[in-house]
C-alpha cells in the first residue's frame, strides 16, 4: 500500500463564522506532486494554511506521513518537514539573501543547516550569486526563487506552493518550473495551487479543482 504524504478527509474551515472550505478530502502518495486548481477565492490559500496549521479548522483526518497534524500547533510543522510557500512571499527586505534562506533552520534548530543549504544552492546555484544581497534589490521573481529555497530548508516531506507562478516573469516563470521539476527526483511531496493549469499541467500528476470551498480531483495528467 502506498504511503501517503498528506492525507486530508472531511476538512472543513470557517472564517468569521463564514464557510470557506467544505467537506475537504484531498489525498497524495508520498513522491507525487498535484496541483489544485481554481479561482481566486476558491479557498486555495485557505487549504494549504489549514494544513499548516495557520486557520483553525474541523476535520476526520488531517495526516502526513502517517501521523496526525490535527491537534498540533502551527510552529511544529516544520520540524515535521512539512512547508509552505506563500503567495506574497513575505522575505525580511533587510536581511540578505541567504539570511532569509536560513531562517527556518535558525527557528526550529535544524541541526544539518548547512548541508540543506549547500543542497539548495545545488538546486539553485543563482542564489549562490546572490546570497549576499538584500532581498529588497531583488526582482520579483528572484524573490520567488528565495522564498522556495526557504520553504526547502525545513520541507523534506512535503511542499506546499501557493501561486508560485503569480506576478512572476516569463524567464523566471521558466526557471521556477525547472526547479519545482527537479523537486520530483528528490521524493518530495508537492501541493501547488494556481488559478489555471496553463503552468502547472506537465509538472504534476494529478489535479485537484477547488470552486466555492469544494475539492474535486479531475484527472491525472500522467
Amino acid at each position: 500500500m502506498t504511503e501517503l504524504a498528506l492525507d486530508i478527509q472531511g476538512l472543513d474551515v470557517a472564517i468569521a463564522g463564514t464557510p470557506i472550505l467544505r467537506k475537504v478530502t484531498l489525498q497524495l502518495p508520498q513522491g507525487s506532486m498535484a496541483g489544485l486548481i481554481g479561482r481566486n477565492g476558491a479557498g486555495k490559500t485557505t487549504l494549504m494554511r489549514a494544513v499548516m496549521g495557520l486557520l483553525p479548522s474541523r476535520s476526520a483526518t488531517l495526516a502526513c506521513a502517517g501521523e496526525s497534524m490535527a491537534q498540533l500547533p502551527a510552529h511544529t510543522r516544520a520540524e515535521h518537514g512539512i512547508s509552505y510557500l506563500p503567495e506574497d512571499r513575505r522575505l525580511i527586505p533587510s536581511l540578505t539573501v541567504e539570511e532569509n534562506i536560513l531562517l527556518p533552520a535558525w527557528a526550529n534548530g535544524l541541526g544539518d543547516a548547512r548541508r540543506r543549504l549547500a543542497w539548495i544552492y545545488e538546486l539553485i546555484p543563482e542564489l549562490l550569486e546572490h546570497r549576499e544581497r538584500k532581498a529588497l534589490q531583488l526582482s520579483g521573481g528572484q524573490q520567488k526563487l528565495v522564498a522556495l529555497a526557504r520553504a526547502l530548508m525545513p520541507g523534506r516531506k512535503l511542499l506546499l506552493l501557493d501561486e508560485p507562478f503569480e506576478g512572476v516573469a516569463p524567464v523566471l516563470s521558466r526557471r521556477l518550473t525547472e526547479v519545482i521539476a527537479k523537486l520530483r527526483t528528490e521524493g518530495l511531496t508537492v501541493l501547488l495551487s494556481e488559478s489555471d493549469d496553463k503552468h502547472s499541467a506537465d509538472l504534476v500528476d494529478r489535479i485537484f479543482r477547488i470552486e466555492r470551498g469544494v475539492v474535486r480531483e479531475s484527472s491525472a495528467t500522467h
